[in-house]
């Protein structure tokens, strides 16, 4: 990995390639590696130098949760290791069919209780980060007004250090950022799905860290851009490598948590952060 970091908060020192934990659980559906493998991939992610984690007491299928993984694999953490998790809306269950703002994750006491989930779960007093996640339908439908007040308030209790927030449009960033501090936004964005390209500059012109999901295409959105393979070829790099530099390139405010239950695929992923793409390469991507 490259020596490039990112201040989370202004204070959280993290690599600009972190890992996400959800694809070692197969939550909400697919495949998933055995406990060791799993174990594995956490602690040699840590190895290469991996200090950003995004994980959720969410994301736990058939017994198996991201967030035990990461305790067993890593407790006691080391002193540089940032946790962000994420509470809030589902993407799976109930509560999807109804409108977000009586979504239970949503509520006042679903938000704490996800969060004291989470500390729980971890085993730390204090949450790194924590993202509210809004629910998928038409992002506008519920403010987060209410439910970001209802993360601050837990902040001030000291159970939360920074504040993030997720799955939202450029109207609600400019109004969460009038309730409280925002140091991340994690939407879906990737060379091939570019629709929130000015919520990206807008993160930037406010020094506000952009996470994208799916970052190399994945859930229901294959990654189809033109030319992929060409400069992949160039650089004798598979397209998820070369998808994952550009993201990089895109802008410097860009962080990754590309996931993966496959040692061999975590390497790859994290060889990405060294693969400078030339002027033109990007021309070509477009």
């Amino acid at each position: 990995m490259t020596s490039e970091s990112w201040k989370l908060g202004g204070d959280l020192d993290v690599a600009r390639v972190g890992y996400g934990a959800m694809r070692l659980t197969g939550w909400p559906r697919g495949g998933r590696p055995d406990r060791d493998t799993a174990l594995a991939v956490l602690r040699r992610a840590v190895e290469l130098g991996v200090n950003h984690i995004d994980t959720s007491n969410y994301y736990a299928r058939d017994g198996v949760a991201a967030n035990e993984l990461i305790k067993a694999a890593l407790y006691p953490y080391p002193a540089e290791l940032v946790l962000v998790t994420k509470v809030g809306a589902l993407v799976e269950g109930p509560d999807i069919a109804l409108p977000s703002s009586e979504q239970t994750g949503l509520t006042p006491d679903g938000l704490r209780r996800g969060v004291e989930a989470n500390l729980r779960s971890l085993g730390v007093d204090a949450l790194d980060v924590v993202n509210l996640r809004m629910g998928d339908r038409g992002h506008g439908e519920a403010s987060l007004a209410g439910p970001l007040e209802t993360l601050l308030r837990l902040r001030e209790e000291g159970l939360i250090r920074h504040l993030g927030v997720s799955n939202i449009s450029l109207e609600d960033f400019e109004l969460a950022r009038t309730i409280a501090p925002v140091v991340c936004v994690q939407n879906a964005y990737n060379i091939a799905n570019r629709d929130d390209d000015p919520l990206v500059d807008a993160c930037a012109r406010a020094g506000v860290a952009y996470v994208p999901f799916f970052p190399v295409g994945g859930g229901f959105q294959p990654l189809t851009a033109e030319h992929l393979a060409t400069v992949a070829e160039r650089h004798d790099a598979t397209v998820a490598q070369v998808a994952l530099a550009w993201l990089l390139a895109r802008s410097p405010n860009i962080l990754l948590i590309p996931g993966t239950g496959s040692l061999a695929h975590l390497e790859e992923n994290l060889a990405a952060a060294g693969l400078a793409l030339t002027p033109e390469d990007l021309a070509l991507l477009g």
